[in-house]
Order: C-alpha cells, then structure tokens, then sequence
C-alpha cells in the first residue's frame, strides 16, 4: 500500500462485499433487540437518545444452547415501523420471534411472524437473562468497535463496519481462512466499483459528520 488512503480505501472497499447479494434470512428461533453505539449522553434513559446511532439485532438461537448467524442494522428509530422493518429484511416468515416487551415490536404477527414476548422484571438483569444473543452481540460489537477501530466510526460509514462485523461472527469456527478472503474477493469483484471521494462522502441518508466515539 502507498499511503494510508489507498489502505483505507481498500478496506472499505472489501467492507461493502462482505454482504453476499440475495444472502438467505435468519430463520427457526431469532432473538431481537437493539443497542446504542456512541459516546455518554446524559438525562438520556430507556430507548431515548439524540446523539446515539442505533443498531438492530437479530440473531438465531440453536437448541438446547448456542447461537447462530447475526444480523446489524443501524436504524434511524425504535418506532413499529422501523423495527419491523428490519426484522422482514433479515428473518424468514414463520419463525419465532423473541422480544422485550417494547411496543414496537407488537404488530410481528401481522407480519408472519410468532412473537415472544418477554416481559421485564424488577429483579432480572434485563440482557442477560431475558434476551442473552442480543446482549452478548451488543458488547462484543462495542469492544470490536473501541478496540480494533479506536471508538472512532464515522456515521456514514457505520453500516459497513456492522458488515464487516456480522461476516466476522458468522465465520468464528471457519477453519479455512484463506477459502474466506478468496470469498470475499469473489464477491469483490461483482459489486459496483466504489471510489475515495463516494466512500468518503458516505453512501448513507445521515448527515451527520463527527466521529463517533465507542464508550
């Protein structure tokens, strides 16, 4: 590499191949939350933020323990809209549904879906216990974020970052790591060409241009 820029390029560059075109939906039991990435906000509790991105996570859960594949998405509120919005693009009709008892979440069954609901208790740690997938992909996703990339993620350029991680988690037990780069270049080469100034400028609908800063 030449410069810095031509390495950053290139990254981001292999960072928007790494969702495959057409990839096939989480499907069975899928356990869905969101997270908040992002610096401290004060006076801010619950689902409230301003300064916040927020990412959606689905993640499949394997009987009698595990996890399976995960799906991120930053989306712009926790409105019914949105959240369901992200669970059509991301789980197959017909499966289970696990969530809190956020109201966002109510019309699943409309949409095909059985939804599981479950309620918070005073005594329960509210991720861990009630929906353990989303909790451990929230803080393995902020420590990623803090430590390989410094905390520092521009807006724009966050869904891509979540690409990069999603292709991660869902290669940890692949023992063939040189078939996966080859994979990924495959993939690389049938996507439209992204050049410095587009990635740059970002491809997103945010505006917002300050870093974005992991605590």
């Amino acid at each position: 590499m030449g410069s810095y820029q031509t390495a950053w390029t290139w990254l981001h560059k292999l960072r928007r191949a790494m969702v495959r075109p057409g990839r096939d939906m989480l499907k069975g039991h899928v356990e869905v939350d969101e997270t908040y990435v992002g610096g401290e906000e004060k006076g801010a509790y619950g689902r409230k933020t301003k300064t916040k991105s927020i990412v959606a996570i689905a993640i499949e859960v394997h009987s009698p323990k595990g996890f399976g594949r995960v799906r991120l998405k930053q989306i712009p509120d926790v409105t019914g809209p949105s959240l369901i919005g992200f669970v059509k693009i991301v789980v197959q009709a017909g499966s289970i549904v696990e969530t809190d008892g956020w109201g966002g979440y109510n019309d699943l069954p409309m949409h095909g879906y059985e939804h599981v609901k479950r309620i918070l208790s005073k005594n329960q740690d509210p991720d861990r216990v009630v929906l353990p997938g989303p909790h451990r992909i929230a803080s393995l996703l902020k420590r990623w974020l803090l430590g390989t990339h410094q905390g520092a993620v521009r807006y724009e350029h966050l869904d891509y970052y979540l690409d990069e991680y999603t292709f991660r988690f869902n290669r940890r037990s692949s023992k063939a790591r040189g078939l996966l780069f080859h994979r990924l270049v495959e993939q690389a080469v049938q996507i439209m060409p992204s050049t410095y100034e587009g990635i740059k400028g970002g491809t997103t609908n945010r505006v917002r241009t300050s870093p974005l800063h992991v605590t």
